[in-house]
């Protein structure tokens, strides 16, 4: 395979045969209900909370707003701990909701919040951990939770990444007090937009239900001040159409991430994330590991070169949170704070993962990677 037809991006959104929406959008122009906690919506639901094994599950016009809704659910305030790799939504999400992130370093092995860093920047104003599960990979949630019960403090995952994934026999989301999904056109499962809240008791999704529909509780009666985050009816109906798909798909990625295994062991300067144990992974993203020294070339060079062959990775995540202007003046943000995350940061590449991406395509993207270090200097 020498030469492309068309660029490969990072991923490319999974969708259903079109002709198979179409009862979907008939029953809605049928009914006339648009959103508002309509019948597919209520049918997504109930379809995600038995798929996934969770007890309560709120779906959401998309991720970013749940987790700003997460927040206002346990009413946290003050400093909250999070990561400074992950996606900008996860610190914002602290910034909409007036609380101060406070940064810790990831461990190296998945990229995850350091438990052990955690205790070390616990205040009198720290009220909860914000983690994030990266790449689907599972924090070390147990000892998270051992943590957060000698504190006090609330658990909210970041599971923006991780739809699907068990650890330990049951769905990571069932860790925590909260967890958040994304079901944005780039994950696994996607509703095009789209997110969802999980939660453990009945009495907590009725207060996140009332959250997302401007705090309403009845025609005249507002609880709280809330937001319209509500999940529309095109929405909820993709979404009961994909999660007939999940599992081939996931089939799929599970084909091609065996494939990049294979292929780039051997490679020197190219390091990969350990598969982590206990776990039923989703695959929903490849990063590579650039060492300069030993492939020869830089990570942003490597990323360059790879444009020029029509490979369209992406450097998830670069630059870390800590160093975008409205989070660079806090003292957590000091890179001397965050060295293995600073270093991950400057070496990743997410190669292309998706269920359409066939052999002959990832093995010209390993061939691409071969080639620049064998006519390098090295």
């Amino acid at each position: 395979m020498d030469n492309l037809k068309s660029p490969i991006y990072v991923t490319k959104p999974s969708l259903p045969e079109l002709q198979d929406f179409f009862p979907y959008l008939e029953q809605i122009w049928k009914t006339k209900i648009l959103t508002n906690n309509g019948p597919f919506h209520k049918q997504l639901e109930k379809e995600l909370a038995d798929f996934l094994g969770v007890p309560y599950i709120s779906l959401f016009a998309n991720g970013t707003l749940a987790l700003v809704t997460a927040l206002q659910v346990f009413g946290i305030s003050g400093e909250v701990i999070t990561t400074p790799y992950s996606f900008v939504a996860t610190s914002h999400s602290l910034l909409w909701n007036n609380i101060k992130p406070v940064f810790v370093d990831v461990e190296p092995e998945f990229c995850n919040l350091d438990p052990e860093k955690i205790e070390a920047v616990i205040t009198s104003n720290t009220t909860a951990i914000m983690p994030v599960h990266v790449y689907g990979n599972p924090c070390k949630v147990e000892r998270i939770e051992e943590i957060a019960k000698k504190y006090g403090l609330k658990v909210i995952y970041d599971a923006a990444h991780a739809f699907g994934v068990d650890y330990k026999g049951k769905n990571i989301c069932n860790y925590g007090n909260i967890s958040i999904l994304s079901f944005h056109a780039t994950k696994v499962f996607n509703t095009m937009e789209g997110g969802a809240i999980i939660c453990h008791k009945a009495n907590t999704k009725k207060q996140i239900d009332f959250l997302k529909n401007f705090g309403f509780a009845g025609e005249t009666t507002i609880m709280a001040c809330g937001i319209n985050s509500k999940m529309n009816e095109m929405q909820a109906a993709l979404g009961l159409l994909q999660l007939k798909n999940y599992n081939t798909n996931n089939e799929k990625r599970r084909e091609i991430d065996h494939l990049y295994r294979q292929n780039l062991k051997g490679i020197k300067g190219i390091s990969l994330l350990a598969k982590p144990e206990n776990t039923v992974s989703n695959y929903a993203y490849f990063p590579i590991f650039v060492d300069e020294k030993e492939y020869g070339i830089s990570r942003d060079a490597l990323y360059e070169k790879l444009k020029t062959k029509g490979i369209y990775g992406r450097r998830y995540f670069y630059p870390l949170i800590s160093e975008f202007s409205m989070y660079e003046s806090y003292d957590s943000a000091n890179p001397a704070k965050l060295i293995h995350a600073k270093k991950t940061s400057q070496e990743v590449i997410c190669l292309p993962i998706y269920p359409d991406l066939d052999s002959k395509e990832v093995d010209y993207i390993f061939r691409c990677i071969s080639d620049f270090r064998i006519h390098s200097s090295v």
